[in-house]
């Protein structure tokens, strides 16, 4: 082989060397200067889109990428977690879950939905939200016996909006009609945002959504009560379910995934800055002051409560009629 020969092969070699090192060292450099998007399955203005700007704001700062919040409503969720569950796994599309519409999306849809739990890699849950009930300040109903009375009076009448079906908010209507023999009228929304304004416009009696979802807008509306084991420490003046003779625990779960097959170093990135998000006081300052509890859970754990969570979701989809959808 001639030296001239033998220098180009030797270049070509290097170069090819070199893109390999490229290739495998790819990802130790995420992320760029490329948009991570934080997908919401609902319409801003919902707890889990205001959780997810603020968890936004602080993966900013821990990452060095630019976090943005991109709302892909409708479906229940369904649309938002379709679209990061087929997006490339590459660490620059990332969900904002909101429990239980994780597993019960999939539950409902019989196998045909967009996306299943396996479509997901699980990074952390964040915060849980407990589920209320709420009507307008000036409404009639002053406590859950009034309305379980009048429900029952008129089987069907009063109306009941929800965040979508298969919602936490949806099963907790569907939830509290088994124990206590009422029966609603339920009328699905697109998130938290527009079930609100129709709750404060008087287009719908009942709005089925998150303490932290109305707590804000407490000298408008009247919280009949909310679904925690006991009172919340954020609303402690806020009667619980249980309190008021429902055995109904119920809240939303709120969490962040990436699509399944994305870089181990990637996901250990992300895990190792929701991990410091999560300690970092001035986030849970946030949290508390939108009204969520702290709830972080990690990877192969968050996955496991899930699987334990999907189990019983369908014992009950399989008990029930779902005649109100």
């Amino acid at each position: 082989m001639s030296f001239k020969n033998f220098t180009r092969r030797a270049m070509t070699l290097a170069v090819g060397a070199l893109a390999i090192g490229a290739a495998t060292s790819s990802w130790a450099a995420w992320p760029t200067d490329r948009p991570i998007e934080l997908v919401v399955g609902f319409a801003a203005g919902g707890g889990t889109d205001i959780t997810a700007r603020t968890v936004a704001q602080f993966l900013t700062t821990k990452t060095g990428a630019r976090v943005v919040v991109v709302n892909k409503a409708g479906a229940s969720g369904e649309i938002g977690l379709a679209y990061v569950a087929k997006a490339k796994p590459d660490g620059y599309t990332l969900g904002m879950t909101n429990m239980p519409g994780l597993v019960t999306l999939p539950i409902e849809r019989l196998g045909k939905g967009q996306f299943n739990n396996g479509d997901f890699a699980y990074i952390a849950n964040i915060v849980r939200d407990p589920s209320a009930f709420s009507v307008l300040a000036s409404s009639k109903y002053k406590n859950l016996n009034d309305l379980i009375a009048d429900a029952k009076a008129r089987p069907g009448e009063i109306t009941y909006g929800s965040t979508g079906v298969g919602t936490d908010d949806h099963l907790a209507m569907v939830l509290f009609q088994r124990l206590t023999g009422a029966k609603f009228n339920h009328i699905p929304y697109n998130g938290a945002g527009p079930l609100r304004t129709a709750v404060l416009g008087d287009q719908v009696v009942i709005g089925g959504m998150n303490l932290g979802e109305v707590m804000p807008f407490r000298e408008k509306v009247r919280i009949l009560g909310q679904a925690s084991p006991d009172r919340a420490k954020l609303a402690p003046d806020v009667p619980s379910f249980k309190e008021q003779g429902v055995n109904l625990v119920f809240n939303s779960e709120r969490g962040i995934v990436a699509p399944k097959g994305i870089p181990d170093d990637v996901k250990t990135k992300l895990t190792e800055a929701l991990r410091d998000i999560a300690k970092d006081p001035e986030f849970q300052k946030q949290m508390s002051n939108q009204f969520t509890e702290m709830d972080y859970l990690e990877g192969d754990a968050w996955k496991a409560r899930l699987d334990k969570q999907t189990e019983g979701f369908k014992t009950i989809w399989a008990e029930s009629p779902w005649s109100d959808k």
